[in-house]
């Protein structure tokens, strides 16, 4: 079952093959396989912006939304073609798609469905959700999901009560807990948290228990809102029911205080952590770095990430990145080289203007064969700004 599911539609691959051959691999004459199709489709499509040649080039991926990679292709296409306002081009194709064999099923109804809702196109979604219906494709709670995910997408929240109320009795679709799940996320989005309280007596009603992604999204909900009190009914609640308050729900915590910039208050919830025997995890320290960071708490971040790695943890590439550009910011450029210098061992480059930062920061307290060093180091992992770090060493202090 797992070999047939990745056999790609031999309708389509006859149909595009002479003429399609060339475009994912115009220097091979070697057929490609399933993932490589996949990947140079991907590598073309984030530079491409002709929609002729979009639709071309999915259409010789036979792109499936059954994998990843394709899914992340089908994403790209569509934003590029939303970002150019082909939306005709956008129907096209979607429809096109619905007449490929390996297609004719539920999860690329679903998918499409969604893809809709990135270009901004709900009204298509809640057609084609029709038509699949018709078709006997879209009939359980996964496509009634879609339909609310394709709406939280298009930032069309009152679609989303809508669909919501609306549709579960008009198809005859039994909500399960991701679509009371998905429900509740918009309602938090669009900062109406405490509208939540009555979709949980309705899942009580029909007997959905809600589980951690439920309290996890009501805690994020009311920290946005700055409604702390409701923050502490939503605990008190997760003890009702079993859920325990682990480390993914003190994670949650943390990262909306410091959004909130109250990454004191933060830090003091990884003590309370810490004092009831619940180890903290790499995302916990990341959350505070970024905070303290984005507070220009420089000191703590530092102390932090030492902490972290005490711990035996491993700092992500946004963390490293975050800190480097902090520090220049900041002025610790002595901090900020040590940082990158771990960085790049592990071989995470932080960006051009950062690596400038840095470079001219360090020529500035008189670090100038460091900044020499580091542009070396740059200019042999993207050789193409090679010119651009020529330039910058040629203003060193020589």
């Amino acid at each position: 079952m797992a070999l047939f599911s990745r056999i790609r539609s031999s309708t389509t691959a006859a149909s595009f093959r002479l003429r399609h051959f060339s475009i994912l691999s115009p220097d091979s004459s070697t057929p490609l396989t399933s993932h490589q199709k996949s990947r140079a489709a991907l590598s073309l499509l984030k530079s491409e912006q002709n929609p002729d040649r979009i639709l071309e080039i999915c259409r010789a991926a036979s792109l499936t939304p059954i994998y990843h990679l394709d899914r992340i292709a089908f994403s790209v296409a569509i934003s590029k073609l939303s970002e150019g306002n082909h939306f005709h081009f956008i129907d096209t194709f979607l429809h096109e798609l619905r007449s490929r064999p390996d297609l004719q099923n539920e999860r690329f109804a679903s998918h499409s469905l969604i893809l809709y809702g990135q270009a901004k196109m709900l009204n298509h979604s809640l057609k084609a959700f029709d038509d699949f219906y018709n078709d006997g494709l879209c009939r359980s709670a996964k496509s009634l999901n879609a339909l609310l995910v394709a709406a939280i997408v298009a930032k069309d929240y009152k679609e989303v009560k809508r669909i919501f109320v609306e549709f579960p009795k008009r198809y005859g679709i039994e909500p399960d807990l991701e679509t009371y799940n998905t429900a509740i996320k918009a309602l938090c989005e669009s900062g109406s948290s405490s509208s939540v309280y009555s979709i949980l007596v309705d899942m009580k009603s029909k007997g959905v228990k809600p589980n951690a992604t439920t309290f996890g999204t009501l805690l994020a909900g009311f920290y946005k809102e700055e409604k702390y009190e409701d923050v502490g009914k939503v605990l008190n609640l997760m003890k009702e029911h079993g859920i325990p308050v682990g480390v993914s729900t003190y994670n949650i915590r943390i990262q909306c205080l410091c959004m909130l910039k109250k990454s004191n208050e933060a830090k003091a919830l990884l003590d309370g952590m810490l004092s009831k025997g619940i180890k903290p995890n790499s995302v916990t320290y990341n959350h505070l770095i970024h905070g303290f960071c984005k507070e220009g708490n420089l000191e703590e971040a530092k102390r932090l990430f030492k902490s972290m790695v005490n711990r035996g943890l491993e700092p992500d590439s946004q963390c490293y990145f975050t800190l480097v550009y902090s520090l220049c910011k900041g002025g610790d450029f002595e901090a900020a080289l040590s940082i990158c210098k771990e960085s790049m061992e592990k071989k995470w480059i932080p960006n051009f203007s950062t690596m400038k930062s840095l470079v001219n920061g360090l020529a500035s307290i008189s670090k100038v064969e460091e900044a020499k060093e580091l542009i070396h180091k740059v200019k042999e992992k993207f050789s193409k700004n090679a010119d651009m770090w020529d330039e910058i060493g040629k203003g060193l202090p020589q």
